[in-house]
């Protein structure tokens, strides 16, 4: 090793470590701040029944807290996930700028920004996928509730299907967060440099334009999670196991069993959650990135 590469080392031991801190602190934020329009749309999500936005509305509201349920595997989520998305997304953009500064990524062209924010969604989809499959089981499930903690959720997962069945719902979810992440931080990049927006404003239109994009590879992702729930039946009928093939087998009888509107079921809270969820997510980050920085290592 060189004297150059021994200096170095400490300043990028120190950058992981405040792009994985500042990224667990502000998915930790925006996951608990948005919590209650994410349990909604799950519920639009997973009900194969036409539905009206007044009754899924009303019968979350009757569980009153329920609109937190499942917030704790929520946050054991994301909080891995947005910890190692910041920390691949700058290790990628450094490598393709030549340059550790953040500054310097500024000057990234759009494709390589989509390119670095893919390649990172898909690395954070891996390391935290259980969780997600866990949020979506117990904020689904309604009431009599089937799992009443996630660790009976999980123990029930593993006995039943086995380490696969913790990661039903991966192969939409890899195809969908590719699309998604590329779109959310190309898109933030190109707001911030080109428009010189506010950080908040920029979250606010990646998030935005990312979700319409991606909304119904989303959908199909929380059928392939749910899959053989049993849930009481005012909640709608159940996904059956293996209702779905594959991913596009999934589309396709959703499109045909519920038209195109089945494909975009919880469109309206999903998109409502993720304009402030890539608001208070970037901000929060960049917020947390430079007050950490700012202290003395």
């Amino acid at each position: 090793m060189s004297s150059t590469e021994a200096v170095e080392d400490p300043g990028q031991i120190k950058r992981a470590l405040i792009d994985a801190s500042a990224g667990a602190i502000s998915g930790s934020v925006s996951r608990t701040v948005t919590s209650p329009l994410d349990v909604i749309k799950i519920r639009f999500q997973v009900q194969l029944e036409p539905t009206s936005s007044w009754s899924v509305v009303r019968g979350t509201c009757q569980e009153h807290l329920r609109f937190w349920r499942g917030n704790v595997p929520a946050l054991l989520m994301v909080m891995p996930y947005t910890s190692i998305q910041f920390t691949v997304l700058h290790k990628l953009k450094s490598f393709a700028s030549g340059s550790t500064k953040t500054e310097d990524h500024m000057h990234l062209s759009p494709y390589l920004s989509f390119v670095s924010g893919a390649l990172a969604g898909c690395a954070a989809t891996l390391g935290s996928y259980p969780f997600d499959l866990l949020r979506t089981i117990l904020a689904s499930q309604g009431e009599p509730k089937v799992y009443p903690t996630m660790r009976s959720a999980f123990f029930d997962i593993i006995k039943s299907r086995g380490i696969r069945g913790l990661y039903n719902g991966l192969t939409p979810t890899l195809v969908e967060i590719v699309p998604y992440a590329g779109l959310q931080f190309g898109t933030y990049d190109m707001f911030k440099r080109w428009m010189m927006l506010p950080a908040f404003v920029c979250g606010l239109g990646a998030g935005t334009s990312a979700k319409l994009v991606c909304h119904p590879l989303d959908v199909v992702k929380k059928r392939f999670q749910i899959e053989g729930l049993q849930r009481h039946p005012r909640y709608g009928a159940r996904v059956e196991r293996r209702a779905y093939r594959n991913m596009l087998d999934g589309l396709k009888q959703i499109l045909m069993s519920e038209g195109w509107h089945g494909l975009y079921k919880g469109i309206v809270p999903s998109t409502v959650k993720a304009a402030p969820a890539g608001a208070v997510t970037f901000v929060a980050y960049e917020f947390t990135s430079d007050w950490l920085e700012s202290i003395s290592w």
